[in-house]
């Protein structure tokens, strides 16, 4: 026969049990906006996104588009085209988001060097565009052909998404704020390696996944702190890597920048769980480390909601 103490600790087991799976349910049915993603990620299939965005829990998402696949010094002589990831031009992606219109939208892309940039961009703008990016181009980032695309971005109030990597893409970060100045109108949101990196204020340039100790006060932190109008994407493993390196910073990071980061998965995965999602990943290391369930919220849903006046 069992006896009582058993009887109780299974009850409790059982009851604890269920408060976890109903804990989990309840953090499911949040909204998640992510930010950032590609179709034909690494040729990953249009079914196989939109089955791994909702095992992650996206309930909205947005889908960045790569510039025209052409051979020139900005895409590396070609060797970046499709963003170096073969994703999809913005026209797949403007017919994707309007077949899903439910739970996705999309951005306008293209090489920001090429002379009908500009006018490219704003044909997609005028039709529906949420978004500029992701901007994934060797160019200087106070360069006059990125500078059009930053007025255009003004002009129809939606964001830009730079991808800034050392000597790679979107270079000469330790200029932008001069950019951050002088278009105070633009949203300008901040993605990958050296962005990133730059939360440390010892950061070495020249390396793109930095591990250890973070210094408060890197480029990035005072960036998001004194300009109104730049945001952070929190997408890619050196955003993950950014949460995670220092965990006894994260909590104040977040404190301090609550209204400016925004979630982004730019997870190539096929299943959206486990440890192969860097985009799963990532959404759990909010939750761990954000300071309170409001900054969490705020950085799930709430600003990417209002930076793109989602109803």
């Amino acid at each position: 026969m069992t006896s009582r103490r058993s009887f109780l600790a299974t009850g409790l087991s059982a009851i604890a049990a269920r408060g976890f799976a109903q804990t989990e349910a309840a953090a499911a049915a949040e909204p998640i906006i992510d930010i950032h993603q590609h179709m034909n990620y690494s040729n990953r299939p249009d079914e196989t996104l939109l089955a791994h965005q909702k095992m992650m829990g996206a309930t909205t998402t947005i889908i960045l588009p790569s510039g025209t696949y052409t051979d020139r010094p900005s895409t590396h002589n070609g060797k970046s085209n499709g963003l170096a990831a073969k994703a999809a031009v913005t026209e797949a992606a403007r017919d994707f988001a309007k077949a899903h219109s439910d739970a996705y939208l999309w951005a306008a892309n293209e090489v920001t060097d090429l002379e009908n940039a500009p006018a490219e961009i704003e044909r997609w703008l005028k039709q529906g565009a949420c978004m500029i990016g992701e901007q994934k181009f060797k160019v200087e980032c106070d360069s006059p052909e990125s500078q059009k695309l930053y007025e255009l971005a003004a002009a129809y109030n939606v964001p830009i998404l730079l991808h800034i990597q050392f000597q790679t893409y979107n270079l000469g970060y330790e200029r932008f704020h001069t950019m951050l100045a002088k278009f105070p109108k633009t949203n300008f949101i901040g993605h990958a390696q050296t962005f990133w990196g730059n939360i440390d204020k010892n950061h070495d340039q020249k390396v793109m996944y930095p591990k250890g100790k973070v210094t408060p006060g890197g480029l990035t932190d005072r960036y998001l702190a004194d300009y109104p109008n730049m945001f952070a994407d929190m997408s890619g493993g050196s955003g993950l890597l950014s949460l995670t390196r220092d965990e006894e910073k994260t909590p104040a990071f977040f404190e301090r920048h609550q209204d400016k980061i925004l979630y982004g998965s730019d997870c190539n995965d096929h299943f959206g769980r486990g440890p192969g999602c860097q985009g799963a990943g990532t959404i759990a290391a909010i939750r761990k480390l954000a300071p309170n369930k409001t900054v969490e919220r705020k950085i799930l849903s709430e600003n990417s909601k209002k930076l793109f006046r989602l109803a």
